[in-house]
Formats: structure tokens, C-alpha cells, sequence
């Protein structure tokens, strides 16, 4: 091999050691704030399932839901609202792509159902993927999926219920990814709105079913009026929550993603320092060779 070959073949090693400094840098960076998201979840998640539960409660002690827009069900299901939570940022395995996937899934299955999907999405990633898709987002939210705070999920939830409200959609479904470890999200499909079809409620159907007693809970003032303060607030939380789980499991998959790429960095070092090492022996023996040929002939 000429030795340009082999430098060739040293710049790239140089160049691939260069990566995995950065893969390792990322790969430490997620790991602290995979800490943070989690100890956000554990905080979130006893005070989210009080609200559902509290939500559900009121709906189950109102037996009929009280005359309120956020609280009808629509007569027909024409337009469905279908929001895509995701990260800004890429470099995160099947993280976004398969939030993306599950979302244009589930329109797909609207459409042959004769309605139409309404998409929102949630992060950079999933807005300009579904525009790349031609399915251009009815409005995207973006800038805050490292750290998503309450405001965020206040503004995903009113910019919903308005369209829920005025008509524009007739149910809304949510798509995220829950967290379970940094090796493991499963992406979930959730509905918020309407009340009657959504998760919590279906949640407390197969309660009953199981045979779940019924809490003893009296209300002041009627659980018409508390369950109208609870809704809101119900679909609000449920989407910070779904913020917090997208994103302690984009930090998860981004930590797993950097660690098998800096394993396969160093792999990837390992053969070509091999490569580079048997150039390296075989120039040597052919300028053995020609010294040996030259030799010879200035013998004879």
C-alpha cells in the first residue's frame, strides 16, 4: 500500500477518534439530564394520576356531564386532532421517528375511516417531518422539549380545547413516549378529549370491571361544577406529563444512541489501526525485497 494510502488511513483513525470524543461528551451530557427528567417524573406522576383520579371521580358521581362546550361530545367525529410530541433535536435512535410513524399510523386509519386528521406536533423533529410528509401541522410548539415547564403544556392544551370548542376538532389523541428506562420508551397513544373517550374514563371502565370498589367521596359544591374546574386542568396536565416522559426518554434514547456509537467508534479504530498496520508491514517487506534484489545483482 503507498504511504499516502496509509495516511490516508491515519487521518481517518485521527478523524474517527475526534467523533467519539464528541459521542462520549453527548453521551455524558444526556446521562445528567436523564437524571433531572426522572426525578421531574417521579415528582409529576402521584399529583398527575390524583387529578385523573379526581377527574374521573366527579365524572362518575355527576352520572350525566354537565352542559358545558369542553364537556359535550360531538355528534359526528369528522375532524380528528392527533399531537405529535417529540425533541428538537435528532440524533436520539427511532426516538422521533417513531413517534412520527405511530402519528401518520393513526391518520392513516382516520382517513379510512372517513375522517379527516388534524396534526399538531410537539418538538422540531415531528413538525418537519410531517411537512416533509406533505401533512403540514395545524400548529407546531417547539423551543422547550429539553426542559418543558407548565406555560408550555398550559398553551398545547388551550390552543386544543379552543379547537375542540369551536368545532375545528371532534376528538383529540395524544402521542408520546413513556418512559420506562434508558433503554426502554413505548410509545403511547392516549385520548384527552372528549371526556366520554378518554383514557381515564376507559382506565375506570375496567376498573369496575375487575371489580375496583368506588371511593365514598362527598362533594362541595356538586361534582358538576368541580368536574367543569377539572377538565382543564385534567388536559393540561396529562399533556405535561406527556412533555416530561418525551423528554426524560429523548434523553435516554440520545444516551443509549451516543454509547453504541462510541462502541462502534472504537471498533471501527481497532480495524482501521489494523488496516494500517499491515500496510505498514507489507511496505517494509517489499523494501526488504528490493534490497535483497539489489543485492543480489551487484553479487552476480
Amino acid at each position: 500500500m503507498p504511504a499516502t494510502s496509509q495516511r490516508d488511513v491515519r487521518n481517518r483513525i485521527n478523524a474517527v477518534k475526534n467523533i467519539q470524543k464528541i459521542t462520549r461528551a453527548m453521551e455524558m451530557v444526556a446521562a445528567a439530564r436523564l437524571r433531572r427528567a426522572e426525578l421531574r417524573i417521579q415528582a409529576l406522576r402521584p399529583y398527575a394520576e390524583a387529578i385523573r383520579r379526581m377527574t374521573r371521580q366527579a365524572a362518575e358521581a355527576a352520572g350525566t356531564l354537565p352542559r358545558l362546550a369542553i364537556m359535550q361530545e360531538h355528534e359526528a367525529v369528522s375532524n380528528v386532532g392527533l399531537l405529535l410530541v417529540a425533541g428538537d433535536r435528532g440524533l436520539a435512535g427511532a426516538f422521533n421517528s417513531n413517534i412520527v410513524r405511530a402519528g401518520v399510523a393513526a391518520g392513516r386509519e382516520h382517513s379510512g375511516e372517513g375522517r379527516r386528521a388534524v396534526y399538531f406536533a410537539s418538538g422540531r423533529r415531528p413538525a418537519s417531518s410531517l411537512t416533509f410528509r406533505g401533512l403540514e401541522p395545524a400548529e407546531s410548539f417547539t423551543g422547550f422539549t429539553d426542559r418543558p415547564a407548565y406555560a408550555d403544556a398550559r398553551r398545547i392544551a388551550e390552543r386544543l380545547i379552543a379547537g375542540y370548542i369551536d368545532g375545528e376538532l371532534d376528538r383529540v389523541e395524544i402521542f408520546y413516549n413513556r418512559y420506562i428506562s434508558p433503554l426502554s420508551q413505548v410509545v403511547r397513544r392516549e385520548t384527552l378529549l372528549p371526556l366520554q373517550r378518554a383514557t381515564l374514563l376507559e382506565e375506570s371502565r375496567r376498573g369496575r370491571e375487575d371489580g375496583a370498589g368506588r371511593a365514598l367521596v362527598e362533594y362541595e359544591p356538586d361534582p358538576e361544577q368541580i368536574l367543569g374546574r377539572l377538565v382543564p386542568d385534567y388536559v393540561e396536565i396529562s399533556i405535561y406529563r406527556a412533555l416530561l416522559e418525551s423528554t426524560a426518554s429523548e434523553h435516554g434514547a440520545r444516551m443509549t444512541a451516543m454509547r453504541n456509537a462510541s462502541e462502534n467508534a472504537s471498533t471501527l479504530i481497532d480495524d482501521l489501526t489494523l488496516e494500517m498496520n499491515r500496510a505498514r508491514q507489507a511496505e517494509i517487506t517489499q523494501e526488504i525485497m528490493e534490497v535483497v534484489a539489489g543485492a543480489e545483482g551487484l553479487a552476480g
